[in-house]
């Protein structure tokens, strides 16, 4: 009889695309996809931990495993993704196995979008931002050949799809192995390049390293879809050196200055956390101050939750979880008054 697996992805784009990979692993070993995990023999859940919803979602799935072995006695769990040190203890008693896939970045996906290619360029991260646990759970920036990376990317385009997205947690910080002369503004130069009618998008920069070369890039690729995520996480220069961010307000709304300056058409969106430790009123008002002045295009709104393991993590959670829902409810009242 035919195998059958359910891959349940959680978190962002990264996860997404290592989930095309994983199914096309469970392809060649003869597992057919199932639509729902009742009919799965195998499921894979990739998880994401950047906060603890993410990983509640987790262990609310696995709660199920139970049943689905009383059914089906070959069923089998699999974990993977980003995962913490601090809670594999008490996720391993969930699943049967919790597996770290390798050599994903050169494994032909299967696509699970029809006009949507997810491309990672890297994998991991070296900036170590005090409440983020991406270099933990990811480990340390490891950047693809970008042949590699431009054969899929036209191989996606003659199958059809019309949005190629490169993916990194860092993605302005890609540099080939082979060919250190080719960083992310030569990378979508060349990818920019490859014939047949698709748009091109990135996720997820970092507002440090964001350089003038990469901005006359992004303003001579015709095919860039013109639409940015530029998180900038707080309006306030303390809370930014708490965070680790490495760079100040004033920095970010001058790089917004010039990004719109040579791309007047641009979309901007931005990601921000209220309460974290520490964040006063006044410092909130900062970033409400940059709201205004800003006019992001689209804003995600988190409240900071400590994750163990982050430099921040020993940090005292110290705003009450009201005062974070009403911050989140002052930035996001902003950002709909001003669409």
């Amino acid at each position: 009889m035919t195998k059958k697996y359910h891959i349940a992805t959680y978190g962002c784009q990264a996860n997404k695309a290592d989930s095309e990979r994983i199914a096309s692993k469970l392809a060649k070993q003869g597992y057919q996809p199932a639509s729902k995990i009742e009919d799965a023999d195998l499921v894979v859940v990739n998880m994401c931990s950047i906060r603890q919803s993410a990983v509640d979602r987790v262990l609310g799935i696995s709660a199920k495993f139970k049943k689905l072995k009383e059914k089906n006695p070959k069923f089998k769990s699999i974990l993977t993704g980003c995962i913490v040190k601090k809670d594999r203890p008490r996720l391993s008693k969930r699943f049967d196995r919790i597996l770290k896939f390798k050599d994903l970045l050169e494994c032909q996906p299967e696509y699970q979008q029809k006009s949507i290619a997810f491309i990672p360029v890297s994998n991991g991260c070296n900036n170590f931002c005090s409440y983020c646990v991406v270099p933990y759970a990811r480990g340390l920036l490891v950047c693809r050949d970008h042949k590699n990376i431009l054969k899929e990317a036209e191989n996606a385009v003659q199958k059809g799809f019309r949005e190629i997205w490169l993916l990194g947690q860092k993605v302005n910080d890609y540099k080939s192995p082979i060919d250190s002369s080719v960083n992310f503004a030569k990378l979508l130069e060349i990818t920019n390049k490859i014939p047949g009618e698709f748009k091109l998008f990135f996720t997820s920069p970092h507002p440090e390293n964001f350089s003038d070369e990469l901005i006359n890039a992004l303003a001579k690729c015709e095919k860039f879809g013109k639409l940015l995520n530029l998180p900038v996480q707080s309006g306030d220069n303390q809370i930014l050196k708490e965070m680790k961010r490495n760079y100040t307000v004033e920095e970010y709304k001058s790089l917004v200055k010039k990004i719109k300056e040579k791309i007047p058409e641009i979309k901007l969106s931005t990601d921000v956390i209220v309460g974290f430790p520490g964040e006063t009123e006044k410092q909130f008002q900062n970033t409400v101050k940059l709201f205004k002045e800003t006019k992001f295009d689209n804003a995600y709104v988190s409240k900071y939750s400590p994750r163990p393991g982050t430099a921040s993590w020993q940090m005292k959670d110290d705003i009450p979880l009201s005062e974070k829902k009403r911050r989140e409810k002052i930035l996001r009242k902003i950002f709909n008054d001003s669409r």
